[in-house]
């Protein structure tokens, strides 16, 4: 095991999210020490599973915190060289979610450039993976409002989640990685590719009646979305 990491640990917050708990995964599996600050807002089963974890893994500790409770916080990033925010919308708030990250990325921006901390965003597409619809059906669920308007016009996009989390990680590995990236790995732009989606997605939407025995059409729209910046980032280095 490389030594720097065996001595390096680094917190998830809220590790209980679907995202959260595959950068967890990753960073273990990477000889991380990590943190899993877990969001006090009732028991699911990837917290379950995380709490299942602490038992066996010795790099791997459990705390629960309560996001308005900055001392709570301040705790569990006791010892920690590096923060993976990946809160999710409280229930019931979903039509506000988007409004409130961005705003709490803009804030999180003005606080690390007031006191000079190394800070990268990653904003991905739609996120699917193992068990999405299960683990992450409200977030899904929100961001396919506008998935029509999106298909067409060429900037419906997708991440695989166990992607995501390693570009997490190699943002954090890599002393060049800076600023804000656009992550995913695939643009849908042709009726195939979208009905391929929504069997991904199943059982949070349903496929139309007429293609349930086949897939059909050959529309197919201009992709508009580029990921050059995120690209050099996973293949060696980056760029501001």
């Amino acid at each position: 095991m490389d030594h720097e990491k065996s001595t390096s640990c680094c917190c998830v917050l809220d590790a209980s999210t679907y995202v959260g708990f595959w950068i967890l995964k990753k960073l273990l599996s990477r000889g991380y020490s990590v943190h899993a600050a877990i969001r006090k807002n009732g028991e699911n089963e990837i917290e379950e599973k995380i709490r299942e974890m602490e038992a066996t893994e010795e790099r791997l500790v459990v705390y629960d915190v309560d996001v308005l409770d900055y001392q709570s916080i301040l705790v569990s990033l006791k010892t920690c060289n590096a923060v993976f925010c990946c809160l999710d919308s409280p229930e019931g708030y979903d039509l506000w979610h988007a409004l409130a990250k961005m705003l709490s990325e803009k804030a999180a921006w003005a606080l690390a450039m007031d006191r000079r901390l190394n800070m990268v965003s990653i904003n991905p597409g739609l996120i699917v993976g193992p068990s999405v619809a299960q683990h992450n059906a409200r977030p899904t669920m929100s961001y396919l409002k506008g998935a029509a308007q999106m298909y067409e016009n060429g900037v419906l996009a997708y991440v695989d989640v166990k992607f995501l989390a390693d570009v997490h990680i190699k943002a954090f590995e890599d002393v060049s990685a800076c600023g804000r990236y656009f992550c995913f790995n695939q643009i849908v732009n042709t009726e195939e590719e979208a009905l391929k989606l929504v069997e991904s997605l199943s059982p949070l939407i349903p496929m139309p009646p007429r293609y349930e025995n086949e897939m059909q059409g050959s529309e197919v729209y201009e992709e508009r979305l580029r990921n050059n910046k995120l690209s050099k980032l996973v293949e060696a280095g980056s760029a501001c």
